[in-house]
């Protein structure tokens, strides 16, 4: 756990570092599960200095949610701790995505439920990163025809 941990810090270093990232007023991150790049300490940092938005779940969709700064979470379906705050209905500058593998193209496996697909698919302007783990950067990832690509992915 503290090696996910050491890579997380690198990755995320590497994101805060990003052009997209540093120009971005309006960033949607994600609460991480215990196997995905470790968000919650970076959402905390950023926080209060750029409008962060993180992504419930209802239904078959991501409904985003803007981080205010007295938001509370609660444990949302897959265990996924979620924001209680109302939909954000705006716009984004950065959507920040986590995947099970991902590959040099911008591909991306998820994890089956085609949640970010259906979600990236109404927002194809918006810059999309993917970050995730060296071991989960693999060569070709088998893909589908509602699969959308990552504009880069950042890893270690």
């Amino acid at each position: 756990m503290q090696e996910l941990d050491s890579q997380s810090e690198v990755i995320l270093s590497k994101l805060e570092k990003h052009k997209a990232f540093k120009d971005a007023n309006i960033v949607m991150l994600y609460a991480s599960l215990p196997d995905e790049v470790n968000t919650h300490s970076f959402i905390e940092k950023w926080r209060n200095k750029k409008h962060i938005i993180l992504p419930t779940v209802s239904g078959d969709d991501i409904i985003p949610v803007e981080l205010g700064k007295e938001t509370t979470f609660v444990t949302g379906d897959f265990n996924i701790m979620e924001p209680q705050n109302e939909p954000y209905h705006g716009s984004f500058d950065l959507i920040v995505v986590p995947g099970v593998a991902f590959d040099s193209d911008g591909n991306r496996i998820g994890r089956g439920k085609g949640y970010y697909d259906r979600f990236l698919s109404h927002h194809p302007k918006v810059k999309r990163i993917g970050i995730c783990f060296d071991f989960q950067y693999i060569d070709k990832v088998p893909t589908e025809e509602n699969d959308i690509k990552m504009d880069e992915v950042i890893t270690i």
